[in-house]
């Protein structure tokens, strides 16, 4: 069923625990979200970036309503949101393919240029009904503006959210984008001092590469909204990689892409279960 990223987080935010957020490129990434979802029983968010887009001939609609489909058939809630968004043109193709919130991204600008670029999306989002997350702290692993080992400070963070207007903040406490392997070691304590300064639910991206108990941490100190994008993709490309080493001579993808759907999946329920393990009890 589709469901609105703003009340999922509030939602794991106001239970002490936090909500999954996994990257979809393909078609069999979002049936795999959906179906690691439904049987950890849990929330989940798909979630598609303008990089995803990029590759889809930069086209937004296909990808969109094939997600959009699978959501709404799901046996739990299912939010559709927007990535990593730089380009105004695809801001406002959001609302049309039917999503319910955006992660504006104007990280690459320095500070007071990106605080007028956000709060100005921000004003045009809010006027169509979107959830707004953003980012602040030049989270790592993208390389340019999102340096590695760059941390939010939380009085800036304080400051930005309340000269833009966001929903939700991006903030970066030591993970890092694209990581491949779980090494990650997060500042727990600027987590808290985050979550003291920050009105508004904090999110965490790049956390393929966070273990689980440095999640688990790090959804005790206030991260509502984990993002998960690589560990799907390490799955996929593994289980792939050895299925065609064992049957050299597949040439039916349905063959591979069935057992690699299937990984995905097993990897959202984990990951989901982690974000959940530190739920209080109703």
């Amino acid at each position: 069923m589709l469901a609105s990223t703003g009340d999922l987080v509030a939602a794991a935010r106001a239970s002490g625990g936090a909500v999954g957020a996994f990257n979809v490129i393909t078609i069999e990434h979002a049936e795999a979200i959906v179906a690691g979802a439904e049987s950890a029983r849990l929330p989940v968010i798909l979630q598609i970036s303008e990089n995803a887009v990029r590759f889809h001939h930069g086209r937004l609609a296909p990808i969109a309503a094939a997600a959009r489909a699978i959501a709404a058939s799901a046996s739990v809630p299912v939010a559709l949101h927007l990535d990593h968004v730089e380009s105004d043109e695809l801001l406002a193709e959001a609302v049309i393919n039917g999503f319910g919130s955006v992660m504006y991204d104007a990280s690459r600008l320095p500070y007071a240029a990106n605080v007028g670029a956000t709060a100005s999306a921000v004003k045009r989002c809010h006027a169509q009904g979107l959830w707004v997350e953003s980012e602040l702290g030049e989270i790592g692993g993208k390389g340019g503006a999102h340096a590695k080992g760059a941390r939010t400070d939380p009085a800036e963070a304080a400051a930005f959210v309340t000269a833009t207007g966001v929903d939700a903040l991006a903030v970066a406490v030591g993970s890092s984008h694209a990581m491949v392997t779980r090494s990650a070691r997060l500042d727990h304590d600027l987590i808290a001092r985050l979550a003291a300064a920050v009105p508004v639910p904090l999110v965490l991206h790049g956390s393929s590469g966070v273990p689980d108990d440095e999640l688990t941490r790090a959804v005790h100190g206030g991260m509502a909204k984990i993002n998960i994008g690589t560990a799907l993709n390490t799955a996929f490309t593994g289980t792939v990689r050895a299925a065609l080493g064992t049957h050299p001579d597949l040439v039916d993808p349905r063959r591979y892409l069935a057992s690699a759907r299937t990984a995905m999946a097993e990897t959202v329920t984990t990951a989901l279960q982690v974000l959940r393990s530190g739920v209080l009890p109703a």
